[in-house]
């Protein structure tokens, strides 16, 4: 695990935009595609956003594949939708095409076996992403991973249905999302943490004692795993 620390927000997007276009272009040249997990939430839209302002000659597009991490069960038009926020910022921009959104706004089960099913047929089983780009929430939880939910000790499917329980979601609801086999399985995974409210929490899930459970983005245990952090995130992290 390898820690790099920037001095905002902007700097850590930038950083990442830098990482996603190495990795892209490697993994066209040595396998001919690239397929990347995204993540929601407000971290990595700004990372899209660089990514569409470098336009769509800037990387081989046409061999870029997207992938979500999770979603929110609500149509894609909605404003919590993982894929709408990546529609609006990244994917309309660029007029990309091969993009495998997670439907959540039907049944949340069998959002999650279609998505399975997808992943499998295209990259294998355990499915093998290039690159995974993982958040964190301020209470630990990655993808839609939350402290103490059902989905953590999943260790056979690799998309499923998570009823969880938090004030980060306004009390209980349920999400589709990857499961630890799926994540782990990635070639290279990179974390975007971001802002003060997480400091408390990135220095218990980098520096205190291993606990999945209540901090269930220490879990994520691929190949290469990468934490791009701000100052303000990483404040109280021991030097």
């Amino acid at each position: 695990m390898q820690i790099r620390k920037y001095a905002d927000l902007d700097a850590l997007s930038r950083a990442a935009a830098q990482d996603f276009v190495a990795l892209a272009k490697e993994a066209v040249a040595a396998r001919g595609v690239f397929h990347v997990l995204l993540s929601g939430g407000s971290t990595p839209k700004r990372l899209f956003q660089l990514l569409a302002a470098m336009g769509r000659a800037a990387l081989p597009w046409d061999a870029i594949h997207l992938w979500w991490g999770d979603e929110r069960c609500v149509p894609p038009d909605h404003a919590d939708s993982n894929y709408g926020m990546t529609r609006a910022t990244l994917i309309e921009p660029l007029g990309l095409g091969n993009v495998h959104r997670i439907v959540g706004e039907g049944d949340p089960a069998a959002g999650a076996r279609a998505y399975e099913e997808a992943l499998v047929a295209a990259l294998g089983s355990p499915p093998v992403v290039d690159l995974a780009l993982q958040g964190m929430g301020p209470d630990g939880h990655t993808a839609s991973l939350f402290p103490h939910s059902p989905g953590l000790a999943e260790r056979t499917r690799f998309v499923v249905a998570n009823p969880v329980d938090s004030p980060l979601t306004k009390g209980k609801t349920t999400r589709i999302t990857l499961t630890y086999p799926a994540i782990n399985a990635a070639r290279h995974v990179r974390f975007l943490a971001g802002g003060a409210d997480k400091a408390a929490t990135l220095a218990a899930v980098l520096q205190g004692p291993r606990d999945a459970q209540t901090y269930p983005s220490q879990g994520v245990e691929g190949a290469d795993v990468q934490w791009l952090v701000d100052e303000a995130a990483a404040a109280r992290l021991a030097p």
